[in-house]
């Protein structure tokens, strides 16, 4: 029978929570083949105008253990930083997971900075278990964050 497991993960962030919001999640096909070009390759949006339904595909360098990934904007609340989205072809899809989303929200913090809280959920095709997944996973995510702060810190006109 397959299992759905969970992860959480917060990362502190000195930038402001709508221009991290806006680079390292609505925009990050255009920014993440430039920030993390020795990951991404190429990114871009496949169906739709970046609302609520549209899907978008990164295509990975040999760095991965996949060549790409298709993810769905399930859910955006631009006010609150807050999006949820769906994995819905590629990466680990069909080999070792059935289902994968992600709830990301930007949160302003006290200091000017930001707090990014995110939660993933999948659900394991039976018989598959993980192993180091998640800590890469993690990690994964962190760099994504990291690399349009950086950005962002750099370009502090960028995403205003």
């Amino acid at each position: 029978m397959a299992s759905t497991r969970s992860w959480t993960l917060e990362i502190a962030s000195p930038v402001a929570a709508a221009r991290l919001f806006r680079a390292a999640v609505l925009d990050w096909h255009t920014l993440a083949p430039k920030v993390a070009s020795h990951v991404v390759a190429s990114a871009h949006p496949v169906e739709g105008d970046g609302a609520v339904g549209s899907v978008r595909q990164f295509n990975f360098t040999s760095v991965m253990p996949f060549s790409f990934t298709k993810e769905r904007l399930d859910f955006l609340d631009l006010d609150k930083c807050e999006c949820k989205n769906t994995l819905i072809e590629g990466g680990a899809i069909g080999v070792s997971i059935e289902t994968a989303t992600s709830h990301i929200k930007v949160e302003p913090a006290a200091d000017g900075g930001s707090l990014v809280k995110v939660e993933s959920t999948y659900k394991l095709l039976p018989g598959v278990e993980v192993k180091d997944e998640v800590a890469k996973a993690k990690e994964a995510v962190t760099a994504i964050f990291k690399g349009a702060e950086a950005y962002l810190v750099a370009n502090p006109d960028a995403y205003n």
